[in-house]
């Protein structure tokens, strides 16, 4: 299977927005937890939702990297909100997450599974004021010749 220069584009655009949406994702779950609320299923959910929107075919490939990307945002996030006492380092974090609560615990599985469920597909693209499908790329079809 011969990867086009559609599909390396795609999956550039797709980076970039998993990148942008990771980022807003982190900024929110910190503004929620100024305000009371836990959610720490956001930065991996829009994570997700970033690169969906930017890409343009679908792949399994880039849905497993952003379930892990997800996961890893996910644990930086809880890391930089709440450390354990005993060591306050990352990998500390990495190493003993099974001793978080089952809350925590269920919303860094929902954020990797957010991330993963939105960044397998392309998402939608809006022309003329209505939402279309993208131009999803089948990677079966030759690319079109000029």
């Amino acid at each position: 299977m011969a990867v086009t220069t559609r599909q390396i584009t795609s999956n550039i655009l797709g980076l970039i927005g998993a990148a942008v949406g990771g980022v807003l994702g982190y900024y929110i779950f910190l503004w929620l937890i100024h305000q009371g609320f836990y959610g720490l299923m956001i930065p991996g959910a829009l994570l997700g939702l970033g690169c969906s929107l930017l890409s343009e075919h679908q792949s399994q490939i880039r849905g497993v990297l952003c379930a892990v990307a997800g996961l890893v945002l996910g644990m930086y996030s809880e890391w930089h909100f709440e450390w354990f006492k005993p060591d306050d380092g990352f990998a500390y974090l990495a190493t003993h997450i099974h001793q978080k609560g089952r809350v925590t615990l269920l919303m860094l599985a929902l954020g990797a599974f957010f991330a993963y469920w939105l960044g397998r597909d392309a998402g939608q693209r809006q022309v003329s004021g209505l939402w279309r499908a993208s131009s999803r790329i089948d990677p079966q079809d030759p690319p079109p010749s000029k």
